[in-house]
């Protein structure tokens, strides 16, 4: 039977992927061959204390939850907007974390940052090189070619690979149109490895994150299971109709007193202390003079309780702590 939620926001691992409906018919796949998940440390940067801690730590809403499905239930890219510090890179490793998919994919976005740049990266004065340097054993030009996160991502995977595409804002105009087809059709080509097809119909091809190499045939690579695409927004720009249609959207706002209760507890493993409560009720009172992050609170409670100040001293590191982060913002006592 069909498991509504898959993604249930309480941290728990679980296998419930495998029992995720078969996709609308729009939205099938049949890439191959099919390749094995890859293992969870396979990737030592998506297993670093900071990325774990912070998808063991992650507290999602009951909007968060049902969003997360949508997208996972329809394989549409989730867009998750939302002022900075309110979680929303940290939702992907902890949807990773939960249902076992593996090493997250990350491709950090820039205005320079291309479509060619999430799939693929070839490197052709290396080939010449090894080439003037070796010509009678002149490596496959596969050997200077490695797949980019989002070309790992549309790998055949048994499972869903998944991939956070963070600060989609901040590319060139051009980028969402870009995307569109290749998150529609879920597959791309390799015009390197389309040319040489005829005299080297695979070609094993290093991937994202890692060393390890996976078999490409004819120069084409399509899914065989949708990924988990995360991709992010400050709220800085607005995204093509076309774009947006495409997409399951998720905006995060800054959290309630009762949520933010919660993430404290969360990082701090314990139920917040009388003046962790003071600092969450002066940060909260501050939020509509401007725009501020969760983990500056975090960080300002952090220091109360391992420093050793006195309060005098602490509310006046907690104020430098947590000013606003937009210019135009008021800048009001804390």
């Amino acid at each position: 039977m069909p498991l509504w939620p898959v993604y249930t926001g309480t941290n728990e691992p679980h296998d419930g992927i495998t029992l995720l409906p078969p996709p609308p018919p729009w939205r099938a796949f049949n890439g191959g061959p099919v390749l094995d998940p890859p293992d969870a440390t396979a990737d030592a940067d998506a297993v670093s204390p900071d990325r774990t801690h912070r998808a063991e730590t992650y507290r999602a809403t009951s909007q968060t939850v049902q969003l997360v499905n949508a997208a996972l239930y329809l394989r549409r890219p989730l867009l998750v907007t939302g002022p900075p510090g309110t979680g929303k890179s940290s939702l992907v490793y902890a949807v990773a974390r939960e249902l076992g998919l593996g090493p997250v994919l990350r491709w950090n976005i820039t205005s320079r940052s291309t479509l060619h740049d999430g799939l693929y990266q070839y490197d052709p004065l290396s080939r010449l090189y090894a080439a003037r340097n070796a010509p009678a054993a002149e490596a496959g030009i596969e050997d200077h070619l490695r797949l980019g996160p989002l070309g790992t991502a549309l790998l055949p995977y048994a499972r869903p690979r998944t991939l956070l595409i963070d600060e989609i804002d901040k590319s060139d105009l051009d980028l969402p149109n870009d995307l569109l087809n290749v998150l529609e059709e879920g597959q791309y080509e390799i015009p390197e490895l389309i040319r040489t097809a005829r005299e080297t119909p695979t070609a094993e091809v290093m991937i994202d994150g890692t060393d390890q190499r996976v078999a490409v045939e004819g120069g084409r690579v399509r899914c065989r299971t949708f990924p988990f695409v995360v991709l992010t927004s400050n709220g800085e720009r607005e995204f093509p109709p076309a774009f947006l249609r495409r997409c399951v959207t998720l905006r995060l706002r800054q959290p309630d007193d009762r949520h933010l209760a919660d993430i404290v507890r969360a990082h701090f493993d314990g139920e917040p202390d009388a003046y962790a409560q003071t600092l969450i009720s002066r940060f909260l009172s501050r939020v509509g003079g401007g725009d501020l992050a969760t983990d500056q609170l975090l960080n300002a409670i952090y220091l109360a309780r391992s420093s050793g100040l006195d309060i005098d001293s602490l509310d006046e590191l907690a104020e430098q702590l947590m000013p606003y982060l937009s210019e135009a913002s008021p800048t009001d006592a804390f």
